[in-house]
């Protein structure tokens, strides 16, 4: 028995089956940059980033360097009784990072589940409204407000009823959406439509708090939101006095090319919810807001005795310090140059395979003929040692860390050359036992 079997074995004796999407077996022992080994010492190119929450790669110097000095110091006393000089000085330095040239405050959680919640508990507080519009696809967490705002996959509210009320979800502009000949503007027309449908009927817009989206959906599909769409939205919002809100802890921290997806819009919205890559994968979050709207509630109301841990918080600082000296917004946007030419090539030698390719800096999101297909191509790539996974069955997700060198993602292309090469001959069987994704 391998290593991996042997670790997987002993923890599926203890470990609630509701805690992992299942793929395939390895446990994973180290990582570096943009390369992990498993548990038998096999190499992998990472093209997932851990969910996107390893954008600095996996223990980079700079970060493991912030985290052992702050550890020494001091690891940990609440910041919901006491302040510490890290957390504290993490505050402000997020709030500049926001888009918008406003005043800003900034609440602190464990997750971007927590960070999703704390926006409904603003937004309600602040604007003494109940409904909270969220949109198809979306993914915005798992604690019990956060996924009623999301609507990716029915195993995230199957028998876990009821729900939070008063939350709404609205067609979301899936470009897989749009009809033959049909104009992205029109597209979006036609969808914002289906959006006020609602309002003129049973959804008072005087009593909505909020609307929250992707720029970019992230488990959705990797789908931008098309520029006309996000227009019409948000000047409805600010003709209606509600509040409009990005989720970009899937996004933020230069995935897309930019520090933010909404940055591609030009619109700084009026709360932000983040997490994932702000602390490099450490357990941090943040709700950012007017400094009006983030001053309507008052302690106890969003306090966690583990938010603002001075460990996470400093690799926040070290996060953040690798992101604007390493340029990885920018780093994300040439790479991803090269990302979509190949993906492109593949397309065209492959047409009955791949059938649309979408890529956004190093956030890419490549559709296949099918889940059969989809799978294959991911476990013919965990063969070759490539980590990417699917969305939405049939969605390939390519999100490696933005620190990837030329040379790795060039060996990455080589190997997924081969897997759709080999899946596209009919040479990849997945074995029978194998339970591949949502």
């Amino acid at each position: 028995m391998s290593q991996n079997e042997h670790i997987l074995d002993d923890e599926a004796k203890a470990m609630a089956p509701s805690s992992r999407i299942k793929y395939f077996d390895m446990v994973i022992d180290h990582g570096k940059g943009a390369l992990l080994y498993d548990a038998d010492g096999k190499e992998y190119i990472d093209l997932l980033a851990s969910a996107s929450s390893a954008n600095t790669g996996h223990s980079h110097p700079h970060v493991v360097e912030a985290i052992q000095k702050q550890a020494e110091k001091l690891i940990h006393f609440t910041p919901a009784y006491y302040a510490n000089s890290t957390t504290s000085s993490l505050l402000q330095r997020l709030a500049d990072l926001a888009p918008g040239d406003f005043p800003k405050k900034v609440a602190l959680g464990n997750s971007g589940s927590d960070a999703n919640d704390a926006l409904i508990k603003y937004a309600r507080a602040y604007t003494k409204r109940p409904y909270i519009i969220s949109f198809t696809g979306a993914y915005h967490g798992s604690t019990y407000g956060s996924m009623t705002l999301s609507g990716v996959s029915l195993g995230m509210a199957r028998q876990m009823g009821p729900l939070l009320p008063d939350i709404v979800k609205m067609p979301f502009p899936d470009v897989h959406k749009m009809l033959d000949d049909e104009s992205e503007e029109d597209f979006s027309e036609r969808l914002f439509a289906q959006f006020l449908e609602p309002i003129e009927n049973w959804l008072p817009k005087e009593e909505v708090a909020c609307v929250l989206i992707e720029a970019i959906q992230g488990d959705g599909g990797i789908v931008k939101v098309p520029d006309s769409y996000m227009h019409l939205l948000y000047d409805f919002c600010q003709m209606n006095g509600i509040l409009f809100a990005v989720d970009e802890i899937n996004q933020g921290f230069g995935r897309s090319g930019k520090t933010w997806a909404i940055d591609h819009f030009g619109i700084a919205p009026d709360l932000m919810t983040i997490g994932k890559s702000v602390a490099s994968g450490m357990p941090l979050s943040a709700l950012i807001g007017r400094a009006e709207i983030m001053e309507a509630l008052d302690a106890p109301a969003h306090v966690f005795t583990t938010s603002g841990n001075p460990v996470c918080t400093a690799a926040a600082h070290a996060t953040l310090d690798v992101v604007r000296d390493e340029k990885l917004a920018e780093r994300s946007a040439s790479l991803g140059e090269l990302a979509e030419k190949f993906f492109v090539e593949e397309q065209k030698k492959h047409p009955d395979l791949i059938t649309g390719v979408r890529m956004y800096g190093l956030d890419g999101g490549i559709d296949i003929a099918g889940k059969g297909k989809a799978d294959q191509i991911i476990y013919r790539l965990f063969e070759l040692g490539v980590i990417m996974i699917t969305l939405r069955d049939t969605i390939l997700r390519f999100q490696p860390p933005l620190v990837i060198t030329e040379e790795q993602l060039h060996e990455a292309f080589k190997r997924l050359s081969q897997a759709f090469e080999d899946v596209a001959a009919g040479k990849v069987q997945i074995p029978s036992q194998n339970h591949i994704g949502w």
